[in-house]
């Protein structure tokens, strides 16, 4: 789909004093224009995509301020203005004082076809969040979501636009929104009772918010969703991971809470005690970061992309981008970390396991428990060619010949309580996340180094402390621990949580 823009760019020079104006017209690129920035006691400057451009040698003085300023609207409580009838928007920097001393007059275009990357998770009716940094075109995705559910779609939607960024200054909206309504703010700090107000006066199927930003307007979200309203939104942060960390917003994606769970729980998990897991329900089922205005990684489960970072093993991402013919090309990406982890270690990211070595296990109902987890398993029948020795309790304590010539070899051991079907699949659960969260390399590093460890105490070392690993690979150092009738204990907080294997004093 081509896009057509529309950006009223005459009105916008008009507000400008001439000795501003009249070097901006001359420049080439004019159509590309994001901003002019007066502040007083300096040279005026306009800002494009990829260049910065001083428009005149004299110095902004109070005249050039007073000149724009009274061209436009008058300025709210969040010190932005507008140009009626248009997109643009003026706003003010003050001094201790409350004077002006400094403008910053945005270009506002509206962007026909800007979506078109996303329509089908618009048209889905499920509530979107849109991240990004600022400028990257959020406010411009949500102008046509709005004109394309009104109108394309016949829906009811609301605007709740608290500056007039979405549908411009003035009483009548821009022709941008279509037959969508717009609802104005009078002040910044009311916008989540208008959002309530909305949902209870005029029976919106859509309401369209711009700039989620505090704890209230958070709940009222909440609220609205809960009522069935499809919500499409935009708040602060880049990234899934910054709304995580951000504990005024986690609301909209869930909300993280800390858990301390027993010790038979911690111990089936493989997890430490205390963990962080998501409350509830997210308010927006899908999440949308914008890297550029035609390249978006999309979270279509809210849910379950929060549930697996805080596990520590992110999902793969779709990430969608538009080629010069307006095509979309949707690939799934790993998360750059476990990228990296993956190269530095030469190995092939993804839930991949190191060739398994049986002894008085079976190897059938090991195939099998597999097949139903969908973990694939490599089995070898060569010692020198294992990753990992699987036994059971019974068979290591009597220390047949494959057990000593396992240990004789510094083949790392997995000890499993019994040969049933429970045991092996907590066994393949474990071994998977500790497989997805690192490589097969790095697991049979951390397997031998904990041997080592345990070895170094029993012949008399008090206690070695070894590298930090993920919560999963901890716990196979901590049955390491055990097997040898060691003791053994978690420190320090991750990224660098690491295992202290250690001697009972007497």
């Amino acid at each position: 789909m081509r896009k057509t823009v529309t950006d009223d760019l005459d009105a916008f020079l008009d507000v400008l004093p001439p000795h501003i104006r009249q070097p901006l017209r001359e420049q080439e690129d004019i159509s590309e224009l994001l901003e002019v920035v007066m502040d007083l006691g300096r040279l005026p400057q306009a800002r494009f995509p990829k260049r910065e451009v001083i428009l005149d040698d004299k110095e902004v003085g109070e005249q050039d301020i007073e000149y724009v300023s009274s061209r436009i609207g008058d300025f709210g409580d969040d010190n932005r203005a507008g140009i009626e009838r248009t997109l643009h928007r003026i706003s003010a920097v003050r001094n201790r004082k409350g004077r002006i001393v400094g403008l910053t007059c945005r270009v506002g275009r509206a962007v026909f076809g800007t979506i078109h990357i996303i329509d089908d998770l618009v048209q889905s009716g499920q509530s979107i969040l849109l991240l990004g940094r600022p400028g990257i075109g959020k406010t411009t995705m949500l102008r046509e979501v709005a004109r394309v559910l009104a109108d394309d779609l016949g829906k009811r939607v609301v605007i709740v636009d608290t500056s007039n960024e979405i549908a411009g200054d003035g009483d009548i909206p821009h022709p941008a929104i279509g037959r969508a309504r717009r609802m104005q703010v009078i002040t910044p700090n009311m916008q989540h009772a208008v959002m309530i107000e909305a949902v209870e006066n005029h029976m919106p199927e859509v309401i369209i918010i711009d700039e989620i930003g505090t704890e209230l307007e958070a709940q009222a979200a909440r609220t609205i969703a809960e009522r069935g309203v499809q919500l499409v939104g935009t708040a602060h942060g880049n990234k899934l991971e910054n709304l995580m960390m951000n504990p005024t917003l986690a609301d909209l994606i869930g909300g993280i809470q800390t858990v301390t769970l027993g010790d038979e729980e911690a111990k089936r998990r493989g997890t430490q005690k205390s963990i962080l897991e998501r409350m509830s329900m997210p308010t927006f089922n899908i999440v949308v970061e914008i890297h550029d205005r035609d390249r978006v990684a999309i979270h279509p489960d809210a849910g379950e992309a929060v549930d697996a970072l805080l596990r520590g093993q992110p999902m793969a991402t779709e990430i969608r981008q538009l080629d010069e013919k307006g095509a979309i090309k949707i690939e799934k990406k790993m998360p750059e970390a476990v990228i990296a982890r993956a190269v530095k270690a030469k190995q092939p990211y993804g839930n991949k396991l190191p060739e398994l070595y049986l002894f008085g296990v079976s190897r059938g109902r090991l195939e099998q428990v597999a097949k139903e987890l969908q973990i694939k398993l490599e089995v070898t029948a060569d010692l020198k060619a294992a990753g990992l020795f699987i036994t059971t309790k019974n068979y290591y304590r009597r220390k047949p010949q494959a057990v000593k010539a396992a240990e004789a070899a510094g083949l790392p051991i997995y000890v499993i309580k019994s040969n049933t079907p429970s045991q092996i699949r907590q066994l393949l659960h474990t071994l998977s996340h500790a497989a997805s969260t690192g490589t097969a390399e790095s697991l049979k590093l951390a397997l031998a180094e904990a041997e080592e460890a345990a070895g170094k105490v029993q012949e008399g070392d008090q206690a070695v402390e070894l590298r930090p690993y993920s919560a999963y690979i901890r716990r196979l150092q901590h049955l390491i621990a055990r097997r040898y009738g060691l003791s053994s204990q978690s420190l320090g907080k991750e990224p660098d949580r690491r295992v202290r294997i250690f001697r009972d004093k007497a």
